[in-house]
Protein backbone atom coordinates (compact mmCIF):
# COMPACT_ATOMS: atom_id res chain seq x y z
CA UNK A 1 0.00 0.00 0.00
CA UNK A 2 1.90 3.23 -0.77
CA UNK A 3 0.96 6.45 0.00
CA UNK A 4 0.47 10.15 -1.83
CA UNK A 5 0.66 13.12 0.24
CA UNK A 6 -0.01 16.22 -1.07
CA UNK A 7 1.11 18.97 0.71
CA UNK A 8 -0.06 22.75 0.02
CA UNK A 9 2.51 25.25 1.62
CA UNK A 10 2.79 28.85 1.23
CA UNK A 11 4.85 31.73 3.30
CA UNK A 12 6.43 28.80 5.64
CA UNK A 13 9.68 26.85 6.21
CA UNK A 14 10.03 25.87 9.55
CA UNK A 15 6.52 24.22 9.63
CA UNK A 16 7.34 22.22 6.27
CA UNK A 17 10.72 21.41 7.47
CA UNK A 18 8.74 19.88 10.36
CA UNK A 19 6.39 17.61 8.56
CA UNK A 20 9.17 16.38 6.17
CA UNK A 21 11.30 15.72 9.58
CA UNK A 22 8.74 13.42 11.11
CA UNK A 23 8.25 11.22 7.33
CA UNK A 24 11.96 11.13 7.17
CA UNK A 25 11.41 9.10 10.95
CA UNK A 26 8.16 7.17 9.59
CA UNK A 27 8.41 3.23 10.49
CA UNK A 28 6.21 2.59 7.01
CA UNK A 29 9.04 3.44 3.75
CA UNK A 30 6.25 3.37 0.72
CA UNK A 31 4.70 6.76 0.73
CA UNK A 32 5.87 9.58 -1.88
CA UNK A 33 5.23 13.22 -0.97
CA UNK A 34 4.35 16.16 -3.27
CA UNK A 35 4.68 19.22 -2.54
CA UNK A 36 3.13 22.17 -4.27
CA UNK A 37 4.80 25.32 -3.07
CA UNK A 38 2.88 28.45 -4.27
CA UNK A 39 5.77 31.23 -2.73
CA UNK A 40 7.66 33.27 -5.50
CA UNK A 41 10.71 32.99 -4.21
CA UNK A 42 13.16 29.16 -3.67
CA UNK A 43 12.94 29.33 0.50
CA UNK A 44 11.75 25.10 0.17
CA UNK A 45 14.31 24.60 -1.99
CA UNK A 46 17.22 23.76 0.45
CA UNK A 47 14.67 22.11 3.01
CA UNK A 48 13.36 19.63 -0.11
CA UNK A 49 16.97 18.76 -1.41
CA UNK A 50 17.93 17.76 1.68
CA UNK A 51 15.60 15.01 1.94
CA UNK A 52 16.08 13.77 -1.53
CA UNK A 53 17.31 9.76 -1.77
CA UNK A 54 15.73 9.06 1.70
CA UNK A 55 12.20 9.51 0.26
CA UNK A 56 10.23 10.64 -2.77
CA UNK A 57 9.87 14.04 -3.31
CA UNK A 58 7.90 15.91 -5.77
CA UNK A 59 8.38 19.53 -6.06
CA UNK A 60 5.71 21.87 -7.72
CA UNK A 61 4.84 25.21 -8.39
CA UNK A 62 1.44 26.89 -8.18
CA UNK A 63 0.52 30.13 -9.06
CA UNK A 64 -2.14 31.83 -8.24
CA UNK A 65 -2.19 31.01 -4.86
CA UNK A 66 -5.25 28.91 -3.61
CA UNK A 67 -4.90 25.84 -0.94
CA UNK A 68 -7.74 24.19 -3.39
CA UNK A 69 -5.46 24.79 -6.72
CA UNK A 70 -2.79 23.34 -4.91
CA UNK A 71 -4.01 20.37 -4.13
CA UNK A 72 -5.69 20.02 -7.59
CA UNK A 73 -2.31 20.24 -9.17
CA UNK A 74 -1.28 18.34 -6.47
CA UNK A 75 -3.61 15.38 -7.29
CA UNK A 76 -2.24 15.01 -11.25
CA UNK A 77 0.50 13.66 -10.02
CA UNK A 78 -0.48 10.97 -7.46
CA UNK A 79 0.59 7.52 -8.07
CA UNK A 80 -0.52 5.89 -4.18
CA UNK A 81 -3.31 3.32 -3.10
CA UNK A 82 -4.02 6.12 -0.29
CA UNK A 83 -3.87 10.11 -1.08
CA UNK A 84 -3.90 12.13 2.36
CA UNK A 85 -3.64 16.46 2.68
CA UNK A 86 -1.62 17.25 4.95
CA UNK A 87 -1.70 20.89 6.38
CA UNK A 88 1.62 22.50 5.93
CA UNK A 89 2.12 23.16 9.65
CA UNK A 90 1.23 19.32 10.73
CA UNK A 91 3.22 16.79 11.58
CA UNK A 92 2.71 13.07 11.88
CA UNK A 93 3.90 10.36 14.56
CA UNK A 94 6.35 7.97 14.11
CA UNK A 95 4.16 4.95 13.30
CA UNK A 96 1.05 6.64 11.61
CA UNK A 97 1.61 5.60 8.53
CA UNK A 98 1.86 2.10 9.40
CA UNK A 99 -1.48 2.22 11.45
CA UNK A 100 -3.06 3.68 8.96
CA UNK A 101 -2.02 0.48 6.73
CA UNK A 102 -2.96 -1.54 9.03
CA UNK A 103 -6.38 -0.22 9.45
CA UNK A 104 -6.93 -0.19 5.82
CA UNK A 105 -5.88 -3.93 5.43
CA UNK A 106 -8.01 -4.67 8.43
CA UNK A 107 -10.89 -3.22 7.26
CA UNK A 108 -11.09 -3.58 2.95
CA UNK A 109 -14.30 -2.16 2.94
CA UNK A 110 -13.54 1.49 4.43
CA UNK A 111 -12.72 3.60 1.80
CA UNK A 112 -11.69 6.35 3.96
CA UNK A 113 -10.76 7.01 7.57
CA UNK A 114 -10.39 10.45 9.42
CA UNK A 115 -8.07 10.66 13.00
CA UNK A 116 -8.16 13.43 15.00
CA UNK A 117 -6.14 16.77 15.51
CA UNK A 118 -4.00 16.82 18.61
CA UNK A 119 -2.35 20.17 19.82
CA UNK A 120 1.42 19.70 18.94
CA UNK A 121 2.19 21.72 21.83
CA UNK A 122 0.55 20.00 24.63
CA UNK A 123 -0.36 16.48 23.30
CA UNK A 124 -4.19 16.59 24.23
CA UNK A 125 -7.04 16.79 21.78
CA UNK A 126 -8.98 19.73 21.37
CA UNK A 127 -11.93 19.70 23.44
CA UNK A 128 -15.23 19.44 22.53
CA UNK A 129 -13.94 18.94 18.83
CA UNK A 130 -12.61 15.47 18.63
CA UNK A 131 -14.42 12.87 19.94
CA UNK A 132 -13.41 9.75 21.83
CA UNK A 133 -15.45 7.00 20.16
CA UNK A 134 -15.04 5.75 17.02
CA UNK A 135 -18.12 6.60 14.16
CA UNK A 136 -18.92 6.28 10.48
CA UNK A 137 -18.69 9.59 8.95
CA UNK A 138 -21.88 11.41 7.66
CA UNK A 139 -23.21 14.64 7.09
CA UNK A 140 -23.33 15.73 10.30
CA UNK A 141 -20.60 14.00 11.67
CA UNK A 142 -17.72 15.37 9.63
CA UNK A 143 -18.30 18.25 11.32
CA UNK A 144 -16.59 17.62 14.43
CA UNK A 145 -14.60 14.46 13.08
CA UNK A 146 -12.82 14.95 9.70
CA UNK A 147 -10.49 17.54 8.44
CA UNK A 148 -8.35 18.15 5.34
CA UNK A 149 -4.99 17.03 7.56
CA UNK A 150 -7.17 13.99 9.50
CA UNK A 151 -8.05 11.89 6.98
CA UNK A 152 -6.73 9.43 4.22
CA UNK A 153 -8.75 8.24 1.26
CA UNK A 154 -8.30 5.08 -1.15
CA UNK A 155 -7.31 6.24 -4.94
CA UNK A 156 -10.84 5.31 -6.13
CA UNK A 157 -12.14 7.82 -3.90
CA UNK A 158 -10.57 10.78 -5.18
CA UNK A 159 -10.97 9.56 -8.73
CA UNK A 160 -14.67 9.49 -8.08
CA UNK A 161 -14.94 12.67 -6.45
CA UNK A 162 -11.92 14.87 -8.45
CA UNK A 163 -11.35 18.17 -7.52
CA UNK A 164 -11.61 20.45 -4.63
CA UNK A 165 -13.64 23.22 -5.36
CA UNK A 166 -11.27 26.39 -5.50
CA UNK A 167 -13.93 28.68 -4.93
CA UNK A 168 -13.29 27.61 -1.26
CA UNK A 169 -10.94 28.02 0.93
CA UNK A 170 -7.51 29.97 2.01
CA UNK A 171 -6.36 31.69 -1.10
CA UNK A 172 -9.56 31.13 -3.37
CA UNK A 173 -9.92 35.17 -3.95
CA UNK A 174 -13.42 34.31 -2.32
CA UNK A 175 -15.23 35.03 0.57
CA UNK A 176 -15.42 31.67 1.37
CA UNK A 177 -12.13 31.23 4.06
CA UNK A 178 -12.56 27.29 4.43
CA UNK A 179 -15.50 24.63 3.07
CA UNK A 180 -13.24 22.93 0.96
CA UNK A 181 -12.72 20.05 2.90
CA UNK A 182 -15.77 19.21 4.05
CA UNK A 183 -17.32 19.96 0.45
CA UNK A 184 -15.19 17.15 -0.99
CA UNK A 185 -15.69 14.49 2.15
CA UNK A 186 -19.47 15.46 1.26
CA UNK A 187 -19.32 14.58 -1.96
CA UNK A 188 -17.29 11.20 -1.41
CA UNK A 189 -19.98 10.71 1.10
CA UNK A 190 -23.22 11.39 -1.53
CA UNK A 191 -20.88 9.18 -3.59
CA UNK A 192 -21.97 5.89 -1.90
CA UNK A 193 -18.33 5.84 -0.07
CA UNK A 194 -17.57 4.80 3.37
CA UNK A 195 -15.82 6.62 5.77
CA UNK A 196 -15.20 6.14 9.22
CA UNK A 197 -13.84 8.48 12.10
CA UNK A 198 -10.93 6.50 14.33
CA UNK A 199 -9.78 8.42 16.97
CA UNK A 200 -6.63 6.17 17.59
CA UNK A 201 -5.18 8.01 14.60
CA UNK A 202 -3.71 11.07 15.36
CA UNK A 203 -2.36 13.72 13.53
CA UNK A 204 -0.38 16.97 15.37
CA UNK A 205 -1.03 20.01 14.52
CA UNK A 206 -1.17 23.91 15.99
CA UNK A 207 -4.15 24.06 18.00
CA UNK A 208 -5.02 26.48 20.97
CA UNK A 209 -5.35 29.60 19.92
CA UNK A 210 -3.19 31.94 22.26
CA UNK A 211 -4.44 35.49 22.11
CA UNK A 212 -7.68 36.74 20.12
CA UNK A 213 -5.97 39.45 18.11
CA UNK A 214 -7.35 41.12 14.81
CA UNK A 215 -5.97 38.47 12.81
CA UNK A 216 -6.79 35.24 14.47
CA UNK A 217 -10.60 36.87 14.58
CA UNK A 218 -10.55 38.07 10.70
CA UNK A 219 -9.27 34.35 9.98
CA UNK A 220 -12.39 33.16 12.09
CA UNK A 221 -14.53 35.15 10.25
CA UNK A 222 -13.09 33.66 7.19
CA UNK A 223 -13.14 30.39 8.24
CA UNK A 224 -16.81 30.73 9.12
CA UNK A 225 -17.94 32.28 5.74
CA UNK A 226 -16.84 29.23 3.99
CA UNK A 227 -18.70 26.91 6.55
CA UNK A 228 -21.80 28.92 6.11
CA UNK A 229 -21.87 28.74 2.45
CA UNK A 230 -21.53 24.71 2.43
CA UNK A 231 -24.09 24.35 4.74
CA UNK A 232 -26.08 26.28 2.27
CA UNK A 233 -25.12 24.64 -0.50
CA UNK A 234 -25.39 20.94 0.97
CA UNK A 235 -29.24 22.28 2.39
CA UNK A 236 -28.37 21.36 5.49
CA UNK A 237 -31.51 22.31 7.98
CA UNK A 238 -31.84 25.60 9.70
CA UNK A 239 -31.97 23.14 12.58
CA UNK A 240 -28.26 22.34 12.28
CA UNK A 241 -27.22 26.08 11.50
CA UNK A 242 -29.20 26.77 14.18
CA UNK A 243 -27.50 24.34 16.66
CA UNK A 244 -24.08 25.18 15.50
CA UNK A 245 -25.04 28.91 15.87
CA UNK A 246 -26.52 28.75 19.63
CA UNK A 247 -23.01 27.01 20.79
CA UNK A 248 -20.94 29.61 19.22
CA UNK A 249 -22.99 32.48 20.78
CA UNK A 250 -23.37 31.03 24.25
CA UNK A 251 -19.17 30.57 24.23
CA UNK A 252 -19.44 34.55 23.88
CA UNK A 253 -21.91 35.46 25.93
CA UNK A 254 -19.72 33.33 28.48
CA UNK A 255 -16.40 35.16 27.32
CA UNK A 256 -18.45 38.51 28.49
CA UNK A 257 -19.60 37.61 31.35
CA UNK A 258 -16.03 37.13 32.03
CA UNK A 259 -14.80 40.38 30.58
CA UNK A 260 -12.78 38.12 27.95
CA UNK A 261 -13.94 40.60 25.28
CA UNK A 262 -11.64 39.47 22.62
CA UNK A 263 -12.37 36.56 22.65
CA UNK A 264 -16.06 37.18 22.45
CA UNK A 265 -15.56 39.50 19.47
CA UNK A 266 -14.33 36.14 18.45
CA UNK A 267 -17.49 33.87 19.02
CA UNK A 268 -19.12 36.89 17.34
CA UNK A 269 -17.71 36.77 14.41
CA UNK A 270 -17.72 33.29 13.77
CA UNK A 271 -21.97 33.71 14.47
CA UNK A 272 -21.92 36.42 12.13
CA UNK A 273 -19.72 34.84 9.56
CA UNK A 274 -21.45 31.75 9.29
CA UNK A 275 -25.00 33.45 9.15
CA UNK A 276 -23.73 35.45 6.55
CA UNK A 277 -22.28 32.57 4.39
CA UNK A 278 -25.57 30.97 4.70
CA UNK A 279 -27.49 33.54 3.21
CA UNK A 280 -25.15 34.90 0.81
Amino acid sequence: MKFSLVLATVDRIAEPACFLKALAEQTYRDFELIVVDQNQDDRLVAVLNSYRGRFPVAHLRSSPRGVSRARNLGLRHISGDVVAFPDDDCWYGPDLLAQVGRIFDECPEWDGISGRGIDGEVHETVPFRWPNKSARLSTYKIWSMADCYTVFLRRPVVERVGRFDETLGPGSGTPWGSGEPADYFLRAIAAGFEMHYDPRIEVYHPQIIVEYDPNVIRKAHAYALGEGRVLRLYRYPLWWLAYRSMRTLAGGALALAGGEVARAAYHWQVFEGRLRGWLA
